[in-house]
């Protein structure tokens, strides 16, 4: 059988983007837009070799990612890989969602403040300024570089006219739908990080705080977060 990469499957290139950087905003006021590399298509181990090494591990390193590391990752997550617009009009994306609803959004949560991955221009939106890693949870998620928060964003939902699925409009049916679709991309989180060597924990977190400090609306739901760096030193 032919190696073939994690990242790379049947991905479509994206346009390249400036990269903005990482700044450090501890005494600043306001963040800025990230535009993330280019993912980065060409890197990984195999299927069989990721699935061999998956695992949660708690121990991370406060050490931050590079930029093209985390522009990896975030696409591996939940990143656009088919530009033509599939069910719905969306585009297809790296992990599915019931009728391609696409209704979780991830919150990514750094030292320096709370950003939405914008998946389709492939950026990070800033959201609130600071350092909100202690939503996390404990231990090492606190000040591990990355926290991954997936919130359910509810009026994603379309109901009527040219949904497939009549019964999208149920709450418990959402329910089982937004549980399922944010496993599928904690699953993908967790074999980037199998495949680059980087460690990563899905747990659950401040789910009384956060809404407030991530300014989200009513209908957005905090469900889990996720924390992803190098593994600590034992």
């Amino acid at each position: 059988m032919k190696r073939r990469t994690f990242v790379k499957g049947a991905a479509v290139a994206l346009p390249a983007v400036a990269v903005l950087g990482f700044p450090d905003l501890g005494l600043a006021g306001d963040l800025q837009p990230i535009n993330l590399p280019k993912p980065d298509m060409a890197d990984g181990k195999t299927v069989q070799a990721t699935l061999k090494e998956r695992k949660t591990t708690r121990n991370i390193s406060p050490a931050p990612l590079p930029p093209q590391i985390l522009s990896n990752l975030l696409w591996a997550a939940f990143g656009v890989n088919r530009a033509d617009a599939g069910l719905m009009g969306k585009p297809g994306r790296t992990a599915p969602s019931a009728s391609n609803s696409q209704e979780i959004d991830l919150y990514i949560c750094l030292r320096e403040g709370v950003y939405l991955y914008d998946a389709v221009p492939h950026r990070l939106v800033p959201v609130a300024a600071g350092d909100f890693r202690a939503r996390a949870g404990r231990g090492a998620a606190v000040k591990a570089p990355v926290n991954i928060f997936y919130v359910v964003d509810l009026s994603k939902y379309v109901v009527g006219k040219g949904q497939p699925d009549r019964s999208i409009g149920d709450p418990e049916v959402q329910k089982s739908y937004y549980y399922t679709d944010t496993g599928f991309i904690a699953q993908n989180v967790y074999l980037f990080a199998a495949s680059e060597g980087l460690a990563a924990w899905f747990h659950n977190c401040d789910k009384v705080n956060t809404p407030g400090d991530f300014k989200l609306r009513p209908e957005q739901h905090v469900l889990f977060a996720q924390t992803v760096g190098y593994p600590g030193k034992t």
